[in-house]
This record gives C-alpha cells, sequence and structure tokens, in this order.
C-alpha cells in the first residue's frame, strides 16, 4: 500500500505550510470598508477592485479578437470594457488613500494591474494592424523596466511619481482608447464622413499616440535621473 500522503512530508514542512497558512488568515483580518488607523485587511475594497481589474484583462482581449477585426459590435464592446478597467485604476487609488487602505499587497498588485492592462492592449492592437509593433515594444520595455526597477530599489528609496509620469498614463489611456474605438469605421460607414474627416481622425489618432510614447519615454529617463540624483545624496551624506 502507497504511504500516506503526511507520512511523506516532514514535521519542518509541515509547520512551514501552517505558518504560511496562518499568515494568510492574519493578513486578510483588519478594516475591509471602513476609514481608520487601525490594520488594513489584504482584502480591503481597494485591492479587491485592482483583481478586479486584472481579471477583466483576458476578458478584454478575448472580446477585442471576438469579431475577427471586422470592427464590429465586439470591437465596441471591447473598448467599453477598457475605458471601464482603466478608469477604475483611479477608483481603487482613490479608496486606498481616502479610507487608508494602503497595503503591500495593494503597492504590488495595482502596477501589475496597469501593466498587463495597457500592455494587453497594446500587443492585441499590434497583432490586429492597428498599431506599429515598434511604439508597443518601446512602451513595454520602458514599463516593464522600470516597474522590476521599482520593485528592486523600493527596499532602500522611494522615488515617488513624476507628474510626467502620471500625465503619461493618461496619454497612454486616451490613445489606447482611440485606436481601439473603431472611429474611422463608424465616420465612414455610418456617418458616411468625407475623406477627410477620416484622415483627421487617424492623425488624431496618431498624435495622441506620439504625445503618450514621448511621454513615456521621458519618463523612464525622469525616473532613473531622480533615482541617480537621490542616490549621489546618499552616498556624499556620510563625507559631509
Amino acid at each position: 500500500m502507497a504511504p500516506a500522503l503526511d507520512d511523506t512530508v516532514s514535521p519542518r514542512e509541515r509547520n512551514e505550510a501552517q505558518r504560511r497558512a496562518d499568515a494568510m488568515i492574519e493578513s486578510m483580518r483588519g478594516r475591509v470598508t471602513s476609514p481608520g488607523d487601525t490594520k488594513a485587511s489584504n482584502g480591503n475594497i481597494a485591492n479587491i477592485v485592482t483583481v478586479i481589474r486584472i481579471l477583466l484583462v483576458p476578458v478584454f482581449i478575448w472580446l477585442l479578437f471576438l469579431d475577427n477585426h471586422a470592427d464590429g459590435l465586439w470591437r465596441y464592446v471591447a473598448t467599453a470594457l477598457f475605458v471601464l478597467a482603466i478608469a477604475t485604476d483611479g477608483v481603487d487609488g482613490h479608496l486606498a488613500r481616502g479610507r487608508n487602505l494602503i497595503t503591500n499587497v495593494g503597492i504590488i498588485l495595482d502596477p501589475i494591474a496597469d501593466k498587463l492592462l495597457i500592455g494587453g492592449a497594446l500587443v492585441s492592437l499590434s497583432i490586429l494592424g492597428d498599431l506599429w509593433w515598434w511604439v508597443t515594444i518601446v512602451i513595454l520595455v520602458r514599463e516593464l523596466g522600470i516597474t522590476v526597477f521599482r520593485f528592486i530599489v523600493i527596499r532602500k528609496r522611494v522615488i515617488p511619481a513624476s507628474k510626467g509620469g502620471k500625465l503619461k498614463t493618461v496619454f497612454q489611456s486616451v490613445a489606447i482608447s482611440l485606436f481601439l474605438a473603431p472611429l474611422q469605421s463608424l465616420f465612414r460607414d455610418v456617418f458616411h464622413a468625407p475623406a477627410v474627416v477620416i484622415t483627421g481622425i487617424n492623425w488624431i489618432e496618431w498624435a495622441v499616440m506620439g504625445v503618450a510614447l514621448a511621454l513615456t519615454i521621458y519618463s523612464g529617463i525622469d525616473y532613473l535621473w531622480q533615482f541617480w540624483k537621490v542616490r549621489t545624496v546618499e552616498v556624499a551624506r556620510p563625507a559631509a
């Protein structure tokens, strides 16, 4: 007869598993929705909104490809879902700061949710042929690179988000929304707009994406520069 599973687990491994389970249960205790100064639960309302944003990503991508690039109903639904999902970024942040529900889990999950949503949209647009691949690659390299870098240095020093970084996020969201929405097809096939209008919409979409790309590059360089200045001050301080 095969040995029972418990017989193959050492007491040390069993104790470690129990310790992790207890820590998980403990992390879920605390405030969920109410403001205050006591411990906030990892399962608080702000983190729940963030998790919902993560779960919406595969649904959004599935809807985007559902009509096989026909600019049909599902393209509009996918666009609406993206706008809704990206809007929750401000909601969870407002809840976390306004109700003092900031947790380490939320600090980690929030940028991951943003990168999954933005990255998923950019890659999908490039696969569909609506956005040049090099634009997607530049933005993703910056976003993922800075995110990994931030997690590496966050234990030693905190670099506050710059105005350029916040503005970058706004322009990325608007630019992607414009590329997702089949505005050119809508104005051409439904409103029977002249070619100059269709061309104008195309120029507007690419102009906003160009600004988003420029801000993405600038804010990444600025973040590294701010880190370098903080590090230089910290190194020079003992010698003063």
